[in-house]
């Protein structure tokens, strides 16, 4: 009977660990478009409906801000080709219930090498037949 217990523990760990791994190769890859300004990658991963929020935190206070899908995708592609940017993740907090994901990322962001500022992402992806597909992005930003 310990042994029937094990083996399912360890097929359903497998399967936990499966779809970890596909959720943070989705988050990866949006990042892959973001950094190449790739917006037919982004594509392949963002749901067409996708939700972008910011909190900006200062001095000044807090600022709430949401940016539509296709103001994104503009904002993407019209990043000059000489500015160096780079969004590095510093780990990923993920859980999956189902057909739904989410994806927790602390980053920190910098412009032509230097810190312009860190935060968290939170990522909600919803699986769409055998893909997953972010359907909500909120992050803080912060100096």
């Amino acid at each position: 009977m310990k042994k029937i217990a094990l083996v399912i523990i360890f097929i359903f760990s497998i399967n936990s660990n499966a779809q970890n791994e596909d959720v943070k190769h989705t988050v990866e890859t949006f990042f892959e478009g973001f950094q190449h300004r790739d917006t037919l990658l982004l594509h392949q991963v963002c749901a067409d409906k996708m939700i972008l929020q910011s909190i900006t935190e200062n001095e000044k206070g807090n600022q709430f801000s949401e940016e539509s899908t296709k103001e994104f995708y503009q904002t993407i592609a019209a990043i000059p080709k000489d500015l160096i940017f780079r969004e590095q993740l510093l780990s990923f907090t993920i859980q999956v219930d189902g057909s739904m994901a989410h994806a927790w990322t602390p980053y920190e962001f910098f412009v032509d090498g230097k810190l312009s500022h860190k935060g968290v992402n939170a990522f909600t992806l919803f699986k769409e037949k055998d893909r997953w597909k972010i359907v909500y992005i909120i992050d803080t930003r912060r100096k």
